[in-house]
C-alpha cells in the first residue's frame, strides 16, 4: 500500500495522511526544508555501502543524474482528497495519490480505528463498483472532492475466513507473542517505553520560561561506570500495553464445520464458537449475509438462529451486542493500536528473531491452529487452493521492462517482494523438512541422501551425497558449497544480464543441519542431469560441454565479475571454451530460459588455504605460515577482495606508465634507447624510488589515462614508443590484454581434475601468478589496512557481526580471523586495539563453539532438544564444574524403536552421546577447533579462565552463541558464576530458530540518489543534498516498502541534515523512525541501534526534552555494556554525552563519574596527548568549576592546555581559549582563597563577597554536545543565511578562489574531515569554532 511515511502523525485523526499498511512501498512527500541555521558536520552518517558492480550496463545508459532527475517528476503526481462515506459513521476525507490502487484505500479503511472491523465491502463511485486493481488515475470521474461509498458485500467462505483472521489480528494487535515467536515478520521495539509514547509533537512542545524542570536523573545501579553487574531482564523492559485487554476468552472454529449440504443451501459458510469475557458460551454462524447467533451447543447441532439473532455484517458488531466487556475493551484496544507508531506495527521484509523472550502464556488461537495444520499452502494472501510457482514468479519479475525510472521501480519492487516471500516460504519449508513433517521424494534412501519438494521448492541437505565432493573435503565441502553458491547467485543477480537466469536460493541452518532451498527449473525433474546440462560439467571437469548462447550471455558478465574466458580439455582431450568455472552448469528449462546453477566457484580460489604441490607462494604468504591445508578445497576469494586487488593494480598500472613516459621524455634528451620489456616487474615496481618518481609524475597520470583510452579504442595515431609503455605496464600488472588495463581471473586454475590445453600454458602461468599475488595482497594490504582503520577508529566494531562485516567489506574471509588477531597482537598500537582483540577472541570462541554445537545437535532427538541445548550452554558458560544432562524420562521413550527407523530426522542416530559432554572436554574441543580452523592458540581450559585471560563477559558470549545458532533463551537473570548449581535448566531454553542466508535485492536508482545526496552534503550543499536524499527515501519506500536497513540509513542522514538546518521537529521525527526501524529490522541491541539511540538523545536534548534524552542515553549505555562491556572507544563518546546532560541538569557528582570514565577511556584509545583527551579534560574542569572546586578544575584545564599547546601551537585559537579559561579559573580560585582567609581571620563577623558560581546554561551544554558529536554549529539569522547562500552560489559559479570567499563558504560547507572520531581535531583555523564558553 502506498504510504505517506514522512507525514505520519502518531495517532492518525480522521482526515490525516495515511499510515503504512502491510504492503508497504511509499511515496513520501516532505515539505520544503527551512534553513534557520547552519552547522558543519562530520561525515559520520555516510554509510559505507558495499559497492555494486560498476560496469552494470543498464546504469550507464541512464545519462547521469540530470536525466533521472527529470524522470522522477513522473512519480510525484500531486495527491488529491476524496470523501469516504461509511455506513454508521460520519463521512470523512482521505488524501490519495493518482498512482495508488483502489485496493490500497481498502487497506487504509481496514486499518482505521472506526472502520477496521470491515473487510468485505466494495467502493462505489456514482453507483459504479471500482475494480480493486485499477489505479485511481484511470478511473473516470474521480477527482478532488469525489464521494466514494463503502458498500457491504455478501460473504463467501474465503471472505469469511479473511474476516475472522483480520478480527483475530486486531484482537492480538498489542500482543508481542508473534514477535517473540518469530512469526509473520513481527519483531520487537522498545523505543516507546523510553520516550513515553510518541515524539511526534515533541518538537512543538511549549518551552517553559524555566529551562530546568525537576527530573529524576539517577540511572539504575548497573548502568553506572565501573558496575560489574550485567542484568539481562533490562534488555526487554515490560511494556504496560502488553498486559492484554481481554475482549474474549475464546474465539475458535466450531467442531460443527463444515456446514452440511442442506445448511450450505441456506447460506451457512462456517461456524464459530465463542466464550465471552462474561463466560457466556455462544455459537455463531457465518453466512453470506453476515454473522448471527445459532442454537448449537458443544454437543447438539441446531443451526437455527437464536433469538434475538442480531444479524450483523461484521463479527465485531455482533460481539459488541452480546458482550459489554468486548464492546468496551475492543474500543480501547483499537484506540491504543492506532496510537502506536506505524513503524512498530508494519511487518519487516525478512523475519528477525529475538534470542531472549519472557515466559509468555500460551493462549487459544483458532487462526494459528488452522495455519499449523493446513501447512498454509493455500494461504489467503494468494490464490486459494493453489501453490505458488516460485520459479515462474522469480524469473518473470526479472523480465519486466526497465527502460525508464517508473518501469525500473516497478520491476525492483516486484523482485524484492517475490524474494522476501520466497525466503519466508523456504524457511518454513526447511524447518518442516528437518522437523520430519515433509515426505522425501526418495524415501527408500538413507536419511542423509533424501531430497524433498514442498510448496514448489526443492530442498536438499548439506551432506556429501554419492561422493560428489570426495576430492574437495566430503561433508565439509558439501556444507560450505551452498553458501558459496548463494554468493554466486547474489553476484550474477547484481550484474543482472538480460536472458541469463539464476535459481531462487535460500540457505537455512536449523537444528545443526544445513538445508538448501531452491526454486525448480521447469522440466528438470523429468530428465537425467546428463541430458539436461548443455554447458559446464557435472563431474568437476572430466566431461565438459559448452554452448555458444551461454558463452555469449556469460561474456556479458565476465567484465564486471573479472572472469576470464578460457579453454579446458574434456575427457576426450578436446578443447572446450568456457566463461565461468567448470562446475557452473547451464540448463535450458522447458520454459526456454537459460539457467545457470552451481555457482560455487564464481570467484577464484584462495591459494593461502589451498596447498598445491610444486607451487610456491610469494614471500608475504610464506612469512605468515601459508599455504595451510583447510578442511575443504572450496576456499574462494571474496568479490570485495577481487575488486580491491584490481583497483590496486590499476593504480600501479597508471604509476608505472607515468614513470616510463617521464623516463622517455628524459631519455629523448640523451639517448632514445627502447626500454627493455619487463624492465618493470611487479615486485620491483613498488620500490620507494619508483613511487617517488610517480609522485612527481602526477601530471603524467592524466596523459597516461588519455593514452590508454586512445590505444584501447584505436581512435587515433599513437607513437609506437608510447604504445610500448602501455604494453610494458600491462605486462607488469598482469593484465590479460596487452593494449589496455584489464585484469581477469580464471576460476578453474588449481581446480583438481581440470586440465588446460598445451597452447594455453603461458596464459595459465600468468593466471597462477595473478592468484598468488592476490593471496599475498590480502595479507600484505587488506589485513594491515583493516587494523590501521581500527587503530584510527574509522572502523568501530562493537560485536562479532560488525567485526565480520568490517572484514568482509575489505574482502577478508572469516577464516583469516586468527591472522587478524595475530596482526593486532603484533601491532605497535596494541593497547588502542584492545576492543578489537576482545571482539575477535569472543568471535573466535563462539564460532568454534558453533562448529561443535552443529555436530552435537545432529545426534539429538526432538524430545531431548531443550535438555541437550541447556546442557551444552552449561558446559560452555557455567562455572558449575560437572553439569549433568537430563535425559528424556524413560516412560516417554518408545520401546518399539525399530519401527520408527524410517522417519527419523536426517543423520539422527539413536544416541544420547551428547549427554556425556563435560565442560573440560568442550573447552578442549573449542581450543582445538580454534587452532585447526583459525590457526590461533587459545590457552584456556574453562570458561572462567577464558573470561579472566581475555577480559570477556559471559553474557556477551551467550548473546553471540545464541545469535549464531538460533537459540532463544528465557529472559531472566542467570548465575553463570555459581559453583553449586548449573546456570541453565531445560526450562530456560524456549526455542531454536533457523539462521537464514538469502539474496538481498537492491533498489539501484534509490541508491544512486542516496549517494549523490551524500556527495552534495559533503560539498556543503545541504539543501540540495537534503532534496536528493528525500527523493532517495521516496524511491526506497517504493521498492522496499516502509521497513528496510537502507531506509534506516536514509532517515538517519535526513534527521542529521534537518537538525543542521535548524528544523529540530523534523530531525526528531526522522530519527525516531530510524531508531524504530533499526530495532525492528536489525535487532533491539544491534550496534547500529545503539548509535541511533545516541543521535535521538542529542535531538531530544536540543528540543528541551532532558529526561527523555537521559533515558535514551542510559538505554544506549546499557545495550553497549551488554553487547561488549565498558572498555570501548564508543563508550567514551556515550559517557561524555551523559556527563554533559547531567552537568546541564546540575547533577555534578553523577556527571563527574561519567566524564572521568570517558577521560580514562579516551586516554587509553586515543593516546594521552590526543585532542580528544584535551577536550575531555576541559569538560571535567567545567564540572569542577560548577562545584566551586577550583583546584581540581585548574589541574584538568592545565592538562588540556598543555596538550593544545604541544599539538596545535601557542597561537592556535584552541590554545588561546584554554589559556583564557585558565586565567578565569585562577581568578575565581584566588577570590575563593581570599574569602576563606577572611573567614579564618575574622570568624563569623567576616565581610564575605558572594561567589559567582552559576549553573551552566543549556546553550553552553548543547554547544559542547555538538563539539563531541562532531557537529559544529554556527548560528546565523535567516537573512544572513539567504545572503550567504546567494553569495556562495555566485562565487561557486565564478570559480573565485580568493581567501575571503573560502572563509564565507566555510560557514556552509559540511566539514567532511573524517568521521566524528576526528571531531575534536577538526576544529582547525578557518572553521570559526564555537568558543569553549566559560560559565
Amino acid at each position: 500500500m502506498v504510504i505517506k511515511t514522512d507525514e505520519l502523525p502518531p495517532a492518525a485523526p480522521a482526515d490525516s495522511p495515511r499510515e503504512p499498511g502491510p504492503q508497504g512501498g511509499g511515496k513520501a512527500r516532505p515539505g520544503p526544508a527551512e534553513l534557520p541555521a547552519v552547522m558543519l558536520l562530520n561525515g559520520d552518517c555516510l554509510d559505507k555501502k558495499s559497492e555494486e558492480p560498476k560496469e552494470n550496463g543498464h546504469e550507464e545508459a541512464e545519462g547521469g543524474d540530470e536525466s533521472s532527475g527529470q524522470e522522477v517528476i513522473v512519480i510525484q503526481d500531486t495527491g488529491f482528497t476524496v470523501k469516504i462515506s461509511v455506513p454508521g459513521i460520519e463521512t470523512f476525507s482521505l488524501q490519495v495519490s493518482p498512482q495508488e490502487m483502489v485496493q490500497e484505500i481498502h487497506q487504509v479503511l481496514m486499518d482505521r480505528e472506526d472502520t477496521c472491523h470491515r473487510t468485505c465491502f466494495s467502493l462505489q463511485l456514482d453507483g459504479n463498483v471500482l475494480d480493486n486493481f485499477s489505479e485511481l488515475r484511470t478511473i473516470e470521474g474521480l477527482e478532488e472532492g469525489s464521494m466514494l461509498r463503502v458498500v457491504e458485500e455478501p460473504y463467501t467462505v474465503r471472505e469469511a475466513r479473511i474476516h475472522v483472521r483480520h478480527i483475530r489480528d486486531l484482537l492480538k494487535s498489542l500482543d508481542p507473542s508473534d514477535a517473540f515467536n518469530g512469526v509473520d515478520c513481527n519483531s520487537l521495539s522498545f523505543l516507546s517505553i523510553f520516550t513515553d509514547g510518541d515524539l511526534g509533537d515533541s518538537g512543538k512542545r511549549k518551552k517553559k520560561g524555566i529551562e530546568m524542570e525537576p527530573i529524576d536523573c539517577t540511572p539504575p545501579e548497573h548502568i553506572l561506570p565501573g558496575s560489574k553487574e550485567r542484568p539481562l531482564c533490562a534488555l526487554q523492559p515490560q511494556n504496560r500495553d502488553w498486559k492484554p485487554l481481554q475482549c474474549l476468552k475464546v474465539l475458535t472454529m466450531s467442531g460443527w464445520n463444515p456446514p452440511p449440504g442442506n445448511r450450505k443451501m441456506h447460506g451457512d459458510l462456517m461456524y464459530l464458537f465463542v466464550i465471552t469475557a462474561e463466560d457466556r458460551h455462544v455459537s455463531i454462524t457465518a453466512s453470506t449475509r453476515g454473522f448471527y447467533l445459532n442454537q448449537s451447543t458443544a454437543y447438539n447441532f441446531n443451526p437455527k438462529p437464536a433469538s434475538p439473532r442480531f444479524l450483523s455484517h461484521s463479527l465485531v458488531e455482533l460481539l459488541n451486542q452480546i458482550s459489554p466487556t468486548f464492546k468496551k475493551n475492543f474500543a480501547l484496544l483499537q484506540k491504543k493500536r492506532v496510537q502506536r507508531h506505524p513503524f512498530e506495527r508494519i511487518a519487516t521484509p525478512f523475519q528477525v528473531y529475538s534470542w531472549t523472550a519472557p515466559q509468555v502464556e500460551h493462549a487459544m488461537d483458532c487462526v494459528r491452529a488452522e495455519d499449523a495444520y493446513t501447512s498454509r499452502l493455500g494461504y489467503e494472501e494468494h490464490i486459494p487452493g493453489q501453490t505458488r510457482d516460485w520459479n515462474e514468479e522469480l524469473q518473470t519479475t526479472r523480465e519486466l521492462p526497465r527502460k525508464n525510472l517508473p518501469e525500473r521501480l516497478l520491476r525492483e519492487r516486484a523482485i524484492f517482494k517475490v524474494h522476501s516471500d520466497f525466503t519466508a516460504a523456504a524457511t518454513r519449508g526447511a524447518m518442516a523438512v528437518i522437523d520430519g513433517n515433509v515426505m522425501a521424494i526418495n524415501p527408500s534412501e538413507e536419511t542423509k541422501m533424501q531430497m524433498f519438494i514442498w510448496n514448489n521448492i526443492f530442498f536438499s541437505l548439506g551432506f556429501d551425497v554419492r561422493d560428489h565432493y570426495k576430492d574437495f573435503g566430503g561433508d565439509v565441502a558439501a556444507y560450505v558449497a551452498p553458501t558459496n553458491d548463494l554468493n554466486g547467485v547474489r553476484t550474477y543477480n547484481a550484474v543482472d544480464v538480460e536472458g541469463l537466469y539464476t535459481l531462487g536460493t535460500v540457505v537455512v541452518d536449523y537444528r545443526g543441519y544445513r538445508v538448501t532451498a531452491q526454486s525448480i527449473i521447469p522440466g528438470i525433474l523429468e530428465r537425467e542431469q546428463e541430458q539436461s546440462v548443455i554447458y559446464g560439467s557435472i563431474d568437476f571437469g572430466k566431461t565438459v560441454v559448452s554452448h555458444p548462447r551461454y558463452l555469449e550471455l556469460l561474456e556479458k558478465t565476465s567484465r564486471p565479475l573479472k572472469i576470464q574466458r578460457h579453454r579446458v580439455l574434456n575427457d576426450r582431450d578436446e578443447e572446450v571454451e568456457l566463461c565461468s568455472s567448470v562446475e557452473c552448469k547451464g540448463i535450458i528449462g522447458n520454459d526456454g530460459r537459460h539457467y545457470i546453477l552451481d555457482l560455487l566457484r564464481t570467484f577464484p580460489p584462495d591459494l593461502n588455504f589451498l596447498p598445491v604441490a610444486g607451487e610456491e607462494l610469494p614471500e608475504d604468504c610464506r612469512r605468515a605460515g601459508f599455504p595451510k591445508p583447510h578442511r575443504h578445497k572450496l576456499c574462494c576469494l571474496r568479490q570485495e577482495l577481487v575488486d580491491a586487488f584490481v583497483e590496486h593494480r590499476y593504480l600501479l598500472f597508471m604509476k608505472l606508465a607515468a614513470i616510463q613516459l617521464m623516463q622517455q621524455k628524459a631519455n629523448r634528451a640523451e639517448s632514445p634507447g627502447p626500454l627493455e620489456n619487463g624492465a618493470c616487474e611487479a615486485g620491483a615496481s613498488e620500490s620507494p624510488e619508483a613511487l617517488e618518481a610517480a609522485e612527481e609524475g602526477a601530471s603524467g597520470l592524466a596523459k597516461v589515462k588519455e593514452l590508454a583510452e586512445t590505444i584501447a579504442s584505436d581512435s587515433g595515431p599513437v607513437d609506437p614508443k608510447s604504445r610500448e609503455v602501455i604494453q610494458n605496464a600491462c605486462k607488469a600488472v598482469g593484465s590479460v590484454s596487452s593494449t589496455s588495463f584489464d585484469i581477469r581471473f580464471n576460476p578453474d586454475i588449481f581446480s583438481p581434475g581440470v586440465r588446460f590445453p598445451e597452447s594455453c600454458q603461458d596464459e595459465v602461468r600468468d593466471q597462477k601468478q595473478l592468484l598468488k599475488d592476490a593471496a599475498a595482497f590480502l595479507l600484505s594490504c587488506q589485513i594491515p589496512g583493516l587494523v590501521k582503520d581500527c587503530t584510527d577508529h574509522t572502523v568501530l566494531p562493537m560485536d562479532g557481526a560488525t567485526l565480520a562485516e568490517a572484514m568482509h567489506q575489505r574482502g577478508i574471509n572469516i577464516r583469516y580471523l586468527g591472522k587478524v588477531l595475530d596482526f593486532v597482537l603484533r601491532s605497535p598500537a596494541r593497547p588502542q586495539l584492545d576492543h578489537i582483540y576482545k571482539i575477535g577472541i569472543s568471535e573466535l570462541i563462539t564460532r568454534s563453539a558453533k562448529h561443535i554445537f552443529k555436530t552435537y545437535l545432529q545426534g539429538v532427538e526432538l524430545s531431548g532438544l531443550s535438555a541437550a541445548i541447556s546442557h551444552f550452554l552449561n558446559c560452555f558458560l557455567s562455572s558449575f564444574p560437572n553439569p549433568v544432562a537430563h535425559l528424556p524420562a524413560d516412560e516417554l521413550v518408545s520401546k518399539k524403536k525399530n519401527k520408527r527407523r524410517k522417519n527419523r530426522p536426517p543423520g539422527g542416530a539413536d544416541n544420547t552421546a551428547w549427554a556425556v559432554m563435560t565442560p573440560q572436554e568442550l573447552w578442549k574441543d573449542i581450543c582445538q577447533e580454534a587452532k585447526s580452523y583459525f590457526d590461533f592458540r587459545l590457552e584456556c581450559e574453562t570458561v572462567d579462565q577464558a573470561v579472566e585471560t581475555f577480559g570477556l563477559q559471559k553474557i556477551t558470549l551467550l548473546r553471540e552463541i545464541s545469535l549464531k545458532t538460533g537459540i532463544q533463551i528465557l529472559l531472566k537473570e542467570y548465575s553463570f558464576d555459581s559453583r553449586h548449581k548449573p546456570a541453565f535448566t531445560e526450562e530456560d531454553v524456549l526455542n531454536i530458530f533457523p539462521v537464514v542466508k538469502h539474496v538481498n535485492p537492491k533498489a539501484s536508482d534509490a541508491f544512486h540518489f542516496f549517494q549523490s545526496g551524500q556527495a552534495k552534503v559533503q560539498q556543503g550543499f545541504l539543501k540540495e543534498g537534503c532534496e536528493l536524499i528525500t527523493e532517495a527515501l521516496n524511491l526506497f519506500n517504493n521498492v522496499y516498502g516502509a521497513m528496510h536497513v537502507e531506509i534506516c540509513a536514509c532517515l538517519r542522514l535526513l534527521a542529521r541534515l534537518h537538525y543542521i538546518m535548524g528544523d529540530y521537529a523534523e530531525a526528531l521525527s526522522n530519527q525516531q523512525k530510524a531508531v524504530l526501524m533499526s530495532e525492528r529490522v536489525l535487532g533491539i541491541e544491534h550496534p547500529n541501534t545503539i548509535q541511533e539511540y545516541m543521535h535521538l538523545a542529542l535531538y531530544c536534548f536540543a528540543s528541551s526534552q532532558l529526561s527523555t534524552a537521559l533515558s535514551l542515553l542510559y538505554r544506549a549505555r546499557y545495550l553497549l555494556l551488554l553487547v561488549f562491556g565498558e572498555d570501548h572507544p564508543e563508550m567514551a563518546l556515550l559517557d561524555n554525552n551523559i556527563g554533559l546532560v547531567l552537568h546541564g541538569v546540575m547533577e555534578y557528582e553523577l556527571a563527574l563519574r561519567f566524564l572521568e570514565n570517558a577521560l580514562s577511556i579516551n586516554a587509553k584509545y586515543h593516546g594521552a596527548k590526543s585532542l580528544k583527551v584535551a577536550l575531555s579534560h576541559h569538560l571535567v574542569a567545567r564540572v569542577y568549576e560548577s562545584k566551586a572546586e577550583f583546584r581540581s578544575a585548574l589541574q584538568h584545564e592545565k592538562e588540556g592546555y598543555t596538550i593544545y599547546k604541544s599539538q596545535l601551537g601557542e597561537s592556535h585559537e584552541k590554545t588561546k581559549e584554554s589559556s583564557d579559561y585558565l586565567k578565569c579559573l585562577t581568578q575565581q580560585a584566588v577570590a575563593l582563597q581570599r574569602t576563606m582567609n577572611e573567614i579564618y581571620r575574622n570568624g563569623s563577623s567576616a565581610n564575605i563577597v558572594p561567589l559567582k558560581v552559576t549553573a551552566p546554561s543549556m546553550a553552553s551544554v548543547l554547544e559542547q554536545l555538538h563539539i563531541i558529536n562532531g557537529i559544529l554549529f554556527i548560528p546565523l539569522s535567516q537573512k544572513d543565511l539567504e545572503n550567504l547562500k546567494a553569495e556562495v552560489v555566485r562565487r561557486h559559479q565564478l570559480q573565485e578562489t580568493s581567501k575571503a570567499a573560502t572563509r564565507d563558504a566555510a560557514a556552509t560547507v559540511a566539514a567532511a574531515a573524517g568521521s566524528r572520531e576526528e571531531a575534536a581535531s577538526s576544529l582547525l583555523p578557518g572553521d570559526d569554532p564555537p568558543t569553549l564558553s566559560s560559565v
